[in-house]
């Protein structure tokens, strides 16, 4: 027997569906506007359409605006970094511009079930939202100092330091907010460190291996 309050009980199947319909639509056409961006945007905002912050950035906040739950948003995240390269690699292709979206489809593939579950988490508490923090502030941070001390002689450091600013800003707020004990604020702090270190020489060997082909 069904009981009057499962009758009341509101159908998100629908709503869910359109977020991620609208996510999936908004990465491929916020990934056209990044390449556009580069010729648009000033020399201290430019990084943001040319780097890995840019596109993590929109897959963090379409994944979270979703209010996916964390196998959804594992998928989501995928699909969204995936379709802002390939929205990215279709627009340069109008501009008379050549692209090859195989390198980083590839990391949105294997990183954006990460990056996605780690926006979910942002909703989370405790362990999970120390992890999920871990993630984003640690690929913030870990792209400022690259940013600074790889490229830094050719792209203006504002960028950088914003992006910097920003991953240690959602650190602050999440330890803030969303987290109590001793042990999960040291494995936010400590995982942030971890990732922006991994960050650095990932993202290293990642330009050379792009430069050799």
């Amino acid at each position: 027997m069904i009981e009057r309050r499962d009758l009341l009980l509101p159908a998100p199947t629908s709503g869910s569906t359109a977020r991620v319909a609208a996510v999936l639509v908004l990465s491929v056409v916020l990934g056209g506007l990044t390449s556009y961006a580069q010729g648009l945007l000033p020399d201290a905002a430019l990084p943001f359409a040319n780097s890995a912050s840019g596109w993590t950035l929109l897959t963090v906040l379409l994944v979270f605006w979703s209010r996916s739950s964390a196998p959804r948003a594992a998928v989501l995240g995928a699909a969204s970094f995936v379709l802002l390269v390939l929205g990215y690699t279709f627009a340069a292709e109008l501009r008379g511009l050549t692209y090859d979206p195989l390198l980083f489809s590839v990391v949105g593939v294997v990183v954006g079930p990460f990056v996605g579950v780690a926006a979910s988490w942002l909703r989370a508490r405790e362990a999970r939202a120390a992890l999920g923090t871990s993630l984003l502030s640690g690929v913030a941070t870990g792209e400022a100092v690259y940013g600074l001390t790889v490229v830094g002689d050719t792209t203006h450091p504002a960028y950088w330091v914003v992006i910097g600013a920003v991953g240690l800003a959602l650190l602050g707020t999440v330890l803030a907010r969303r987290i109590r004990t001793a042990r999960h604020v040291a494995l936010a702090i400590v995982g942030t460190a971890l990732v922006a270190a991994a960050f650095v020489a990932a993202y290293s060997g990642l330009g050379r291996a792009a430069a050799v082909v």
